[in-house]
C-alpha cells in the first residue's frame, strides 16, 4: 500500500489525483459541476452534484492508475473553503443548496452584527473580518429562510458543514460528522486559540451548537470509507482546506515560509508557526493545516485579479487569442515602456481593501504598443503579490518573527516564467517552482500520509520537496523600489472620485 488518494473538491470543478510514495503524481481525474446563479450576488453548488462528482472522479483516477482500492495506503481531502451545507441527519439530504463563498447575500447580517459591536470579538477570537466571505452568516440565513430549517436544527436534526465535512458524511454513510481545524477556521465560528467552537459567537447568529460537527487536527482519523464506494474499506487520514493545504503540500512548515497560489485570483499564506498574530496591514490571521499539538498560524491576503488580467487581454480587449501567448507578447518588449495597469476591476483587495477603486492605465504616450500594454498586465500580478507579500515580512517582523526569505509558488501562472521572474526582481528574494505543481491535492494526501504512517515526520517530507526551478532576483533594490513608488503612484489614481 504506497500510493495515497486526494480528493481535491473545487469551486468549479471535483478532482481526484493518486500520488505515490514519494509525492509523485501517478494519475489525475477531473469533472466540472454546474454553477448556480439565483439572482445577482448569489451563488450556488448543488451538494448532490459535488458528492456525485467527486466519487466519480475517484472512481476513474483508480481506473487510469491501474490500481485497486487495496494499493492505497489512505485518503485525503482538501476542498473550497467557506462554502456551506446544511443537511438532515435522518435522511442525508441537504435543506438548501450549498452557500458558495463567493456569495455576498449576507452583507446585510454582516452589517448589523458590525452595528451590534461584534467586529472586534470576531477579529480576536477568529482572526477574520466581519465578512459574508465567512459561512457563519450563511447558515444563519439557511436557518432563517428555509421553511422548518430552525425548528429542525433546535431539534437537533440538522447538521452543518463545509464541503469537507459533506463529503466525508457521505463516504462514511452518515458516520462520521467532522472537520478539520483549518477549514473551522474559515467559519467565523472556531474560536482559533483554543480549537474549539466559539459559544458567543454561535448565539450572536442564533446557530444551535447541535448543528456544529466535532474539529480535529488536520491529520487525524476523520472516518473510514464504506467498501461499496471504492472497493476497499479505506482510512480519511487527512482533511484541509484548500489553501491551507497547499501551503502543506510546499512543504512549509514553519515560521517565515510562504507560498503564493497564481490562479484566477492570488491566494498568498505565510507560516507563523504556534504564533497567533493579528495583522497591522489589512491580512487576516488562519489556522494552518497541523498535526495533534499546539496550534498552528498563518498569515492570509487575497489579490482579486491575478490571471483574470490574462483573461481580459484576451476577451476583453482582444489583444491575445490564448491566454498562453502573453508571455510571447510581453516578452517582445525590453520593460512596460513605463505603463502601468492597475486591474481593480471589482476593487482592491489586501493589502489595500479599496472597494470603490476602478481598473486603469497610466503613462501610455504615443510609442505605446499592444505589447507594452501585456507586460503591464502581467507585471500588475507581480506587483500586487509584491504589496501584499511584503504586508506580510511587516507583520511578521513586528510580531517577532522573521521575514520572508523565498517564496513559493503554485497554480496556473507560475508556469509562466516571465512572470516568475518579473516577481523575483520586485523581491529581492528567490521565487521557487515546484516540481509538482499540485499542491493543494499533494497536502492533503501528505497529511493523511502521516497520520496512518506512511511518512515519518515532517522531516521526511521536507526530503520530498524539490524545486524544478529557481528564479533569482536581478535587479538592484532601488530599481525595484523604484518601480514599486510607480506602482503605488498608480493605485492612488484608482480611487472613485
Amino acid at each position: 500500500m504506497t500510493y495515497l488518494l486526494a480528493l481535491d473538491q473545487g469551486t468549479s470543478s471535483s478532482r481526484s489525483i493518486v500520488f505515490d510514495g514519494r509525492g509523485n503524481v501517478v494519475a489525475m481525474a477531473q469533472r466540472e459541476f454546474r454553477q448556480i446563479y439565483p439572482q445577482p450576488g448569489w451563488v450556488e453548488h448543488d451538494p448532490r452534484e459535488l458528492w456525485t462528482t467527486q466519487l466519480e472522479t475517484a472512481r476513474e483516477v483508480l481506473h487510469k492508475a491501474g490500481l485497486a482500492a487495496s494499493a492505497l495506503h489512505a485518503v485525503g481531502i482538501a476542498n473550497q473553503r467557506e462554502t456551506t451545507v446544511v443537511w438532515n441527519r435522518c435522511t442525508g439530504e441537504p435543506v438548501y443548496n450549498a452557500i458558495v463563498w463567493q456569495d455576498r447575500r449576507t452583507e446585510a447580517t454582516c452589517a448589523d452584527l458590525r452595528a451590534r459591536g461584534l467586529s472586534d470579538a470576531v477579529l480576536q477570537k477568529t482572526g477574520l473580518r466581519l465578512d459574508p466571505y465567512f459561512s457563519g452568516t450563511k447558515v444563519k440565513w439557511i436557518l432563517d429562510h428555509v421553511p422548518d430549517a430552525r425548528m429542525l436544527a433546535e431539534r437537533g436534526e440538522l447538521a452543518f458543514g463545509t464541503v469537507d465535512s459533506w463529503l466525508i458524511w457521505q463516504l462514511t454513510g452518515g458516520q462520521r460528522h467532522v472537520t478539520d481545524f483549518s477549514n473551522a477556521s474559515r467559519t467565523m465560528l472556531f474560536n482559533i486559540h483554543s480549537n474549539a467552537w466559539d459559544e458567543e459567537l454561535l448565539e450572536a447568529l442564533d446557530i444551535p451548537a447541535s448543528l456544529m460537527p466535532q474539529a480535529l487536527p488536520s491529520a487525524a482519523h476523520f472516518g473510514t470509507i464504506q467498501p461499496k464506494w471504492l472497493g476497499a474499506a479505506l482510512e480519511i487520514g487527512g482533511v484541509a482546506g484548500d489553501q491551507q493545504s497547499a501551503l502543506f503540500g510546499q512543504a512549509c512548515f514553519s515560521d517565515g515560509m510562504a507560498k503564493n497560489t497564481y490562479g484566477t485570483g492570488c491566494f498568498m499564506l505565510m507560516h507563523t508557526g504556534d504564533r497567533f498574530q493579528l495583522s497591522q496591514n489589512g491580512l487576516i490571521t488562519t489556522a494552518a493545516a497541523q498535526l495533534p499539538g499546539r496550534p498552528q498560524y498563518a498569515l492570509e491576503g487575497s489579490v482579486f485579479m491575478g490571471g483574470a488580467v490574462v483573461q481580459w487581454l484576451r476577451d476583453g480587449l482582444h489583444a491575445i487569442r490564448s491566454s498562453s501567448e502573453v508571455q510571447a507578447l510581453a516578452a517582445s518588449v525590453p520593460d512596460a515602456g513605463g505603463v502601468v495597469l492597475v486591474p481593480a476591476f471589482t476593487g482592491l483587495g489586501a493589502p489595500y481593501w479599496q472597494p470603490n477603486s476602478r481598473g486603469c492605465i497610466t503613462g501610455l504616450t504615443r510609442g505605446t504598443t499592444i505589447a507594452h500594454i501585456a507586460r503591464a498586465a502581467l507585471e500588475s500580478i507581480a506587483f500586487q503579490s509584491a504589496a501584499l507579500l511584503h504586508a506580510m515580512s511587516r507583520d511578521s517582523v513586528a510580531g517577532g518573527g522573521v521575514a520572508l526569505r523565498e517564496l513559493r509558488v503554485d497554480g496556473g501562472a507560475c508556469a509562466n516564467d516571465l512572470l516568475m521572474q518579473i516577481q523575483a526582481d520586485l523581491l529581492g528574494i528567490p521565487v521557487v517552482r515546484p516540481a509538482v505543481i499540485e499542491t493543494t491535492a499533494l497536502g492533503a494526501a501528505y497529511l493523511a500520509g502521516l497520520h496512518t504512517g506512511m511518512f515519518a515526520g515532517l522531516d521526511e517530507l521536507t526530503a520530498h520537496w524539490r524545486a524544478e526551478r529557481v528564479f533569482q532576483p536581478q535587479w538592484s533594490r532601488e530599481r525595484a523600489a523604484a518601480q514599486m513608488a510607480q506602482w503605488e503612484h498608480a493605485v492612488r489614481q484608482t480611487v472613485a472620485a
